[in-house]
């Protein structure tokens, strides 16, 4: 019988019964560089740990399962997975991107790839026809969902047979949901990208990436590429990551209720010009993303009435802390204009709705009520102070 999620979390199948690590419940830190071989010619299967690890492996072996692939990487940050995954192009290719993403990625694919010969088009993939933006070079479409920091919701399925038909890779970016909630990978998606920094670490400690694929000649070419550039995970916070896997389950059936929470009391307050939340029932992504995940996440977005009111927001939260990042155990408040898409072009970042005066909430695992409660008091000491 298939196990359930919270228990594939805890616990890696193919480990159990064995007695490698002296019974130890929490799979060991191997904290080394090299290995010694036993022999000319022979090998204990680690060689060198830029290209495997036994504390790593078990790290990738737990997210490709979660995620339903056939192999996962394992990287220094989210943003080593992105560019490694980029080297399977080659010059002249041309990838399909959606245009409301991560800062960082859009960042990468316009001031590094594009210089070296990539070519993309940002098109809003939740609302434009995919196949109007295909040409003959055309090798992948790039995708989040919801994306960062809008939340818009992109048919998984869909989008994968358009490719597909077409001969092109699906690569989605599910850090928001985490497999926890979706699983791209089941719904033909080729490539799923991981910021394990997020709410697979879930504490805010470390920092991580992966990709995740179920095809044979992807794995291949990654794995070829991983070997050569190096920006592998180190022992130690793979291990970080393992831990936090384990509580991923219950993490997010918390941050997302308290979030649901969030996202009612502030569609309460008249300075709140709009929340974007997927599992309000006026997101116009509602009733796909219900089709295609199993739940609706903890991240959030609102506008507020202007610059100045979401400025002081930032300014009097205290137990909501003012930093970038998402997915761990405490609510951050985050403003994109000037932190994820800094580097995104004023009128890039104004076409996706990213104004001056949006702020996005990683909801955590507090009590709701608290949470709530701190908002009250930042909303009436602005508005008192008028």
């Amino acid at each position: 019988m298939a196990r359930g999620i919270n228990t594939r979390c805890v616990h890696l199948e193919e480990t159990e019964g064995k007695t490698e690590h002296y019974g130890a419940i929490s799979c060991p830190i191997y904290q080394t560089s090299t290995y010694a071989h036993p022999g000319v010619g022979q090998s204990t299967g680690y060689d060198y740990n830029r290209v495997s690890n036994p504390t790593r492996d078990q790290l990738q072996k737990t997210v490709a399962e979660l995620e339903g692939g056939k192999d996962a990487l394992a990287f220094s940050s989210g943003m080593a997975a992105i560019t490694l995954l980029m080297e399977i192009f080659k010059p002249g290719d041309h990838i399909i991107a959606d245009s409301d993403l991560y800062g960082g990625s859009i960042r990468l694919f316009k001031q590094i790839n594009e210089k070296n010969g990539l070519k993309f088009s940002s098109i809003d993939c939740h609302r434009e026809k995919i196949e109007d933006y295909i040409t003959a070079d055309t090798k992948a479409v790039y995708i989040e969902t919801p994306t960062n920091p809008m939340m818009n919701i992109t048919d998984i399925k869909a989008a994968a047979k358009v490719a597909h038909d077409h001969g092109l890779l699906l690569i989605v970016d599910n850090t928001f949901m985490t497999p926890y909630l979706q699983n791209p990978l089941l719904l033909g998606a080729d490539v799923v990208v991981h910021s394990g920094t997020k709410y697979l670490g879930g504490h805010n400690d470390t920092m991580a990436g992966f990709l995740v694929t179920n095809r044979d000649d992807i794995s291949e070419k990654l794995r070829f590429l991983y070997k050569t550039t190096g920006a592998c995970l180190a022992p130690f916070d793979s291990w970080l990551i393992l831990r936090g896997i384990k509580t991923l389950g219950v993490r997010m059936e918390r941050a997302e209720k308290n979030a649901e929470e969030l996202a009612a009391w502030l569609e309460s307050r008249s300075a709140v010009k709009k929340v974007i939340y997927p599992g309000l029932l006026n997101h116009p992504g509602h009733e796909i993303q219900k089709s295609q995940a199993r739940g609706f996440g903890a991240m959030l977005t609102m506008e507020l009435e202007s610059k100045e009111y979401a400025l002081a927001i930032l300014d009097k939260v205290r137990m909501i802390k003012y930093a970038e990042s998402l997915g761990g155990v405490e609510t951050l408040i985050t403003y994109p204009a000037t932190q994820t898409h800094a580097d995104v072009p004023v009128k890039i970042r104004e076409a996706n709705g990213i104004t001056d005066s949006v702020l996005r909430l990683s909801v955590g695992i507090e009590d709701a009520a608290d949470l709530i409660d701190e908002l009250a008091r930042v909303f009436d000491e602005i508005e008192s102070g008028r």
